[in-house]
């Protein structure tokens, strides 16, 4: 087994990282997990994450948001520094909700039958208000009840949004599925297969 560092923004990435991870058909432990709220924590701790991955692998997940393209997050956040190899930096584009969107047979246990989901989540301007309106126009009460914020709250998701996504990534998701419709998520599965054959590789010799 590989320990494996992994960053990300918020607790739907953590749990799409370690859902990624679980796939990859090896033997990877996230270990340290680390999460901040919002892509900020992650940057600033760059040079720390490059001197990790001297020593174990390291997945980092952020979102694009409203950035111009990935390649330009990239740059920002490398800077001058090379890229370490066991360093894998993924950009979701434009947010974690556009991998959620990405699996529709998935997303039918939430939401059930009706209405139109997205063939192309990443060309979405902003995947989780998106999410939020679908499931409050289709899913059954008790779903609407936990993702979807009281009108005039402050916070646009409900109380059990994380927890509920959570259990869905591990239980239901399908990162293969979900590929097939997202550039970014099917680019981030083949980085991680390829630091998988590194590994095993390593382990061989």
């Amino acid at each position: 087994m590989s320990l494996l560092a992994l960053g990300t923004e918020d607790e739907l990435s953590e749990a799409m990282g370690k859902r990624l991870l679980k796939e990859a058909g090896y033997a990877l432990e996230p270990s340290p997990v680390l999460r901040g709220d919002g892509f900020g924590y992650l940057r600033s701790k760059m040079d720390s994450w490059c001197q990790m991955a001297a020593r174990k692998p390291v997945l980092l997940l952020t979102d694009l948001d409203m950035k111009a393209c990935p390649m330009a997050v990239r740059n920002d956040w490398m800077g001058a520094r090379k890229p370490p190899e066991n360093l894998v930096l993924r950009i979701v584009v434009r947010e974690i909700e556009s991998w959620v969107l990405a699996d529709h047979d998935a997303l039918r246990t939430l939401i059930g039958n009706r209405g139109t989901l997205p063939p192309d989540p990443d060309a979405l301007a902003d995947p989780k208000e998106y999410l939020l309106r679908l499931i409050a126009k289709q899913a059954p009460r008790h779903i609407r009840e936990d993702l979807v914020a009281e009108k005039g709250a402050i916070a646009s998701q409900g109380i059990g949004y994380n927890a509920h996504f959570g259990e869905w990534v591990r239980t239901q998701w399908s990162p293969a599925r979900a590929a097939d419709r997202s550039q970014s998520l099917r680019r981030a599965r083949i980085r991680i297969g390829e630091l998988v054959r590194r590994l095993q590789q390593h382990q061989d010799e």
